[in-house]
């Protein structure tokens, strides 16, 4: 008891980082957990039998309910400690028969995807002429000709942030100059003509209107045929709908800290994934490489003074009940939790973290991260957080990272080709040890991050 208290006290004590010696334990370590996950495929082969058994895993399916039981089944296999399940309950919404049918210029089908969380339209479908607009400007400019029309945003991919908000909110925009529906270009760049799902979300007051996304290709080509003054006339098919709240679960399992058991430095990402595709990158990746990085540190016996704790987290995509689920939950302990780190930015090559908190932290998270430049996750950016974790954060002003990496994430995002194809097995063991080592060095400080002077 008074070994525990005195390393608590000196826990508590800001510590100066101008001198790095402090660092030099962690050479060593770094290097077993880069040459462990670099030494097989473990973390390529587990994320492949997740998504070849399971499949996508939408919030309320069957699938993600039984990609849950079996992960919760691996971690005890692992060798992970207080693994468990904790109940959240889910949104369950159904996509339904679809269909998106050029009537003129010309009778064809085209590729789409209906948004998450649309409403459907009525049962024989809503066929209607098409107006191409930009942007919300361009809609406030002609809505007098929106109304009893299908709206179409065709606006250029930028970034995500600047491009999602014609999906997220688009339908409720048209639907107040009166649009019976809303066509989306696609967020994301330019692919192979295939159409992005992503959730949509409805303004109170507004009516709901349906709402889906078409290619890229098909967008700039509807543009094309009314700077020409063609009649475009399209009839649109969603059974979407809502049925009852389904139960769910987040996963979490751990590898109990030697000294201060009780603090926590959290990793994980989304277990959930929208219902096309197999949701590989987005976010299975992200969740078998923290995951792994847990599974490294018992391997390797590597236990860190403070709790590394790894929580895959449900229904981030269409309502985030998952992270608020897991604040709730956690409100005692939130004051606890060391830091939060999030990976759910797909699994390409290793681009370094994002890192949001105390300034004094930076340098800390800077020298951790000069051990991981032999594959290329050195960089410390501006900023880093999660949905997941943001709501934990938030609650507690917990600093909180971001996994970063450098691929084409936007080209699959929400889409059919979201598969491990794109991912190598390169890939996942470099990610799995850039999580390890900085997670590691974070929960075994002989600071507090954020304490430091």
């Amino acid at each position: 008891m008074i070994r525990r208290s005195l390393i608590a006290v000196l826990c508590a004590v800001a510590v100066p980082v101008s001198s790095q010696t402090w660092l030099d334990p962690y050479r060593p370590i770094s290097q077993q957990l880069i040459k462990e996950s670099q030494s097989s495929d473990f973390a390529w082969q587990r994320l492949a039998e997740l998504t070849d058994t399971f499949g996508h895993r939408l919030s309320g399916s069957a699938a993600l309910e039984k990609a849950i039981d079996w992960a919760v089944a691996e971690m005890q296999k692992d060798g992970l400690e207080n693994v468990r399940k904790e109940p959240v309950m889910v949104p369950r919404w159904v996509r339904g028969r679809e269909s998106l049918d050029l009537v003129e210029p010309i009778a064809q089908s085209l590729p789409m995807l209906g948004l998450g969380n649309s409403v459907g339209t009525p049962a024989g479908g809503i066929e209607a002429d098409v107006l191409v607009v930009n942007d919300f400007k361009a809609l406030e400019a002609r809505a007098a000709d929106a109304k009893g029309r299908i709206v179409l945003f065709n606006a250029p991919f930028t970034n995500y942030g600047e491009t999602v908000v014609y999906r997220s909110t688009g339908p409720s925009r048209a639907a107040a100059v009166g649009a019976v529906a809303m066509l989306v270009r696609s967020v994301g760049p330019t692919g192979l003509r295939t159409p992005h799902t992503g959730a949509t979300v409805y303004q109170t007051g507004t009516p709901q209107i349906p709402a889906a996304a078409i290619t890229t290709e098909d967008a700039d080509r509807f543009a094309r045929l009314q700077a020409r003054g063609v009649r475009i006339r399209v009839k649109l098919l969603m059974e979407a709908r809502f049925e009852p709240d389904a139960q769910s679960y987040n996963v979490v399992g751990e590898w109990r800290g030697r000294e201060l058991p009780n603090e926590i430095v959290l990793v994980g990402g989304h277990f959930d994934s929208w219902d096309v595709g197999s949701g590989a990158s987005d976010d299975g990746g992200g969740c078998v490489v923290t995951w792994e990085a847990v599974r490294l540190m018992k391997k390797l016996n590597l236990r860190p003074r403070r709790t590394v704790r790894v929580v895959l987290f449900t229904n981030e995509e269409n309502g985030l009940r998952g992270g608020n689920g897991y604040r709730d939950a956690h409100v005692s302990e939130l004051a606890s939790h060391v830091m939060l780190l999030e990976s759910d930015g797909g699994v390409f090559d290793p681009a370094g973290f994002g890192y949001s908190g105390p300034e004094p932290g930076r340098a800390t998270v800077r020298a951790i991260g000069g051990l991981l430049k032999s594959i290329g996750a050195d960089p410390i950016l501006a900023s880093g957080g999660g949905a997941d974790i943001g709501p934990s954060a938030t609650a507690a002003s917990i600093p909180t990272m971001a996994h970063v990496v450098k691929g084409e994430y936007f080209l699959v995002h929400h889409t059919p080709a979201d598969t491990i194809a794109r991912i190598t097995p390169k890939q996942m063991s470099d990610n799995a040890a850039a999580i390890a080592v900085m997670a590691y060095a974070i929960a075994d400080l002989p600071w507090r991050l954020g304490s430091e002077k």
